[in-house]
């Protein structure tokens, strides 16, 4: 029944169909064409006005149009030529599926006047535009290493959007000692690839495995792609433990710090995992006193120091170690351990002193021996060799007698008064890194020798004593030195004996024979005895003594203890001395001469003058070094007939000591011859000098020619000689009434003073006169008794005068 309904309800849609299609326009048959995916836009695919039978030129009237049919438009036409042309590039993977693998763009073309529809149909043609691709670009396998050879392992195959031979075609793999592959096609034509396992794996000699597969497809050119296969090797306890070496040779310093490493012991398991991991034991050979001494770690294999470790005590410790795995069937493997402790030097080298002297004398001859020592240490090789020596400062050195036994000896010559005593330090030092040393200090004495001579700082000593000194006054202490020791340093001191004006100087001197004190026995006169020399002796009590002596220079020092005594001029009666001066005078003329003298020396005896009174100090002046007494100016008619002079002499002492001396002067009226050969010297007029100028006017011009007339009148008559029976005396004379003390003796000079007055010797009633002489020739000046005339003295201010005695 039911296949009827069904016969009927087709025969009624074709009835349908039938009457449709009269009622449509003209449809003609589909034209097909072909074209290559990816083709460029613009491309012309064909032209349908002369495929189709249609006028190009009538194209444009009839409305020529393009309908796709559920695509989306990849192409286009030229309504003016009727070309069929590339509107969007095709892409037949994107536009095509695996359900059509013919992939076909149809479209209807319409023309009206009349309307006739075209069916169009352009396939689509595939190129190998694509590559083959993986879909994991890694693959993992886990293979166990005990996987037989020829396993098969499936991998992941390759796509290739591509169709026909453009598709997957073959697999390839990298090079590979364990690996291969196959290739499998499905039923839907498809390639893959199985793995397949050529060798027997060794994760030991290699744990990873990584190969590339490459796809390649049919297409022309080729294209291929390609994935990573990463193989990772699964370990079975296959490897016993190994040691790099069977046997350890360990050399171990002594002294150790107890818990310091001895060896990290390192055995190889080449397995993985738990088949890897090592746990490390004394094997039974192992004695208990070598694990007693060093601990053994059983996860690291660190052998440690456990007890203090003596190279003395055990040069050497063996012991055997194992090393066992943790795998399902543990396997082990062993080595042995040889330790060799190494010598420290952990001993200070020993020294013993078997004989020593502690006193010796200073003058022991070279190589006498002082001392003998011998030396030990405990440790071997270098650490046991042993060095002594003494600084080099020292005028000893260490001589070697036998093995390890030295003796200290004398090098130089020795000198108690330089060094008393030597701290002698032996030092001992081994040849160990780093050396240990050891010193031991013995003090030697020097025993004193009576080898010094008493010694003064000085060689020759001055002493200066002040004259009028107290008796036993000490003038010095002249104290020697003798480095020597206790009798040989005791001196005494003795002034040598030698007579000075048949006196000895042991009755002037005394030296204290203990400690060279030097007195004065008596007191001392400068004026009498200025020096004396003589020589102590300082002798030590040493045997045999020895003794040195020094000279000594005693100056007595002058000391102002004598006053200044005037010798000239001479008073015969008190101090006071009596002169006669003309008053005609001239300015500069010697008047007197003051002459002292002082028995003492040098400053005490230099001897200054000064006035200590004076009539007129702006006339006379007085020279403070040799005391002479000069006019400053020429008397006027208002100076006083009588001039009082004080003098005053004084030494240059300290304290000063003088002494003075009075002149009185007296002026008196001369009457002076002129002589051709002399010159004039006018006086002075002294009248005006105090009036005053309000007088001169007042008295007019009367009063001053009666002055001049009065003046000029005196003055005539003051030049006026006088006639007398002896030669005339000259105007410039000094008249002298006392006893005088002049020498009898001629001067000769050229000197321009009128007169001088000399004094040197003690002789009474004489006057000194000079007399004129031709111009151009010497002056003559005598000495002459009172009775037989005037004097002259000549100006001279020398004290050296020569005079000669003249009797008229």
């Amino acid at each position: 029944m039911n296949l009827k309904f069904s016969h009927q309800l087709w025969r009624r849609y074709v009835s349908l169909f039938i009457l449709f299609c009269v009622a449509l326009p003209t449809i003609s048959a589909v034209t097909h064409y072909s074209i290559p995916e990816e083709m460029e836009e613009g491309s012309v695919v064909a032209n349908l006005a002369a495929d189709l039978g249609l006028d190009a030129k009538a194209l444009g009237p009839r409305k020529m149009r393009l309908d796709v049919i559920a695509n989306k438009r990849y192409l286009e036409i030229n309504k003016d030529t009727g070309e069929l042309f590339i509107a969007e590039k095709i892409d037949r993977e994107y536009i095509c599926n695996s359900k059509n693998p013919s992939c076909f763009l149809k479209m209807d073309v319409t023309i009206e006047n009349p309307i006739r529809l075209f069916n169009i149909e352009v396939e689509i043609m595939d190129i190998n535009d694509n590559a083959p691709h993986f879909r994991r670009d890694t693959m993992h396998l886990d293979i166990s290493e005990s996987t037989p050879s020829g396993e098969r392992f499936s991998l992941t195959n390759a796509v290739d959007p591509d169709i026909g031979s453009n598709s997957v075609k073959t697999y390839h793999i990298s090079e590979s000692e364990h690996f291969d592959i196959e290739i499998q096609t499905g039923r839907d034509g498809s390639k893959f690839a199985d793995l397949i396992l050529k060798k027997s794996l060794d994760r030991e000699k290699q744990a990873l495995h990584k190969l590339i597969l490459t796809a390649v497809d049919g297409g022309v050119p080729t294209r291929t792609g390609t994935a990573n296969i990463v193989v990772r090797v699964l370990d079975i306890n296959d490897n016993a433990p190994t040691f790099h070496t069977e046997n350890f040779k360990i050399d171990l310093m002594e002294n150790s710090p107890i818990g310091s490493l001895v060896i990290k012991l390192n055995a190889t398991d080449l397995d993985e995992g738990s088949n890897s991991d090592i746990v490390y034991t004394y094997s039974l050979y192992t004695s208990e006193k070598t694990q007693h001494m060093f601990t053994l770690n059983p996860d690291n294999g660190e052998i440690r120091v456990k007890e203090m470790i003596n190279y003395e005590d055990f040069k050497m410790y063996d012991m055997e170690v194992i090393a066992t795995d943790k795998g399902p069937n543990s396997l082990s493997g062993q080595c042995k351990l040889t330790i060799l402790v190494t010598d420290m030097n952990d001993n200070h080298p020993e020294m013993s002193i078997k004989s020593f002297q502690r006193t010796v004398k200073e003058n022991a001859p070279v190589d006498t021996v002082i001392a003998v020592v011998s030396v030990n240490d405990k440790d071997s090789g270098d650490n046991g060799i042993v060095d002594i020596y003494i600084p080099d400062n020292l005028p000893f050195k260490l001589r070697e007698s036998s093995d390890n036994y030295f003796e200290l000896i004398v090098s130089e010559p020795l000198d108690r008064e330089k060094v008393p005593e030597y701290d002698i330090t032996f030092i001992v030092t081994d040849r160990g890194s780093p050396p240990l040393s050891d010193n031991e200090t013995m003090t030697l004495e020097l025993l004193d020798v009576n080898d010094n001579v008493p010694q003064f700082p000085q060689s020759f000593y001055t002493i200066r004593v002040m004259e009028n000194n107290a008796p036993g006054a000490l003038l010095s202490s002249l104290t020697a030195f003798d480095p020597d020791l206790h009798e040989n340093q005791y001196l005494v001191y003795f002034i040598l004996e030698k007579e000075i004006a048949n006196t000895s100087m042991s009755m002037l001197f005394s030296i204290n024979p203990e400690n060279g004190n030097l007195y004065a026995l008596k007191t001392f006169d400068y004026e009498i005895e200025k020096e004396f020399l003589f020589h102590i002796e300082a002798r030590d009590s040493g045997v045999p003594p020895l003794s040195s002596n020094v000279t000594v220079h005693v100056i007595i020092v002058d000391q102002n203890d004598n006053t200044p005594v005037i010798v000239s001029p001479w008073r015969a009666h008190g101090s006071v001395v009596e002169e006669k001066i003309p008053r005609s005078t001239d300015k500069g003329s010697l008047v007197a001469k003051v002459i002292a003298i002082d028995t003492d020396s040098v400053q005490n005896s230099r001897i200054t003058y000064q006035f200590l009174q004076v009539t007129d100090a702006t006339l006379f002046s007085l020279d403070q070094y040799n005391g002479e007494i000069r006019t400053m100016r020429m008397f006027s008619y208002r100076d006083p007939r009588h001039q009082r002079l004080v003098v005053v002499a004084k030494d240059n002492g300290q304290p000063a000591l003088s002494a003075t001396v009075t002149i009185k002067l007296s002026t008196v009226e001369t009457a002076v011859k002129a002589y051709s050969d002399m010159t004039e010297v006018p006086l002075e007029y002294d009248i005006f000098s105090d009036l005053n100028l309000y007088l001169v006017i007042g008295l007019g011009s009367v009063s001053f020619l009666l002055l001049i007339t009065i003046l000029v009148t005196i003055v005539l008559k003051c030049q006026k000689p006088k006639p007398s029976k002896a030669a005339p005396p000259c105007r410039n004379s000094v008249i002298s009434e006392r006893n005088s003390t002049i020498a009898d003796s001629t001067l000769v000079s050229n000197d321009a003073y009128w007169y001088s007055l000399f004094l040197a010797e003690t002789r009474k009633g004489k006057l000194v006169v000079r007399q004129p002489v031709p111009k151009g020739s010497r002056y003559i000046v005598s000495s002459l008794p009172r009775s037989t005339g005037m004097t002259e003295t000549s100006d001279s201010a020398a004290s050296t005068l020569q005079v000669r005695t003249i009797v008229f």
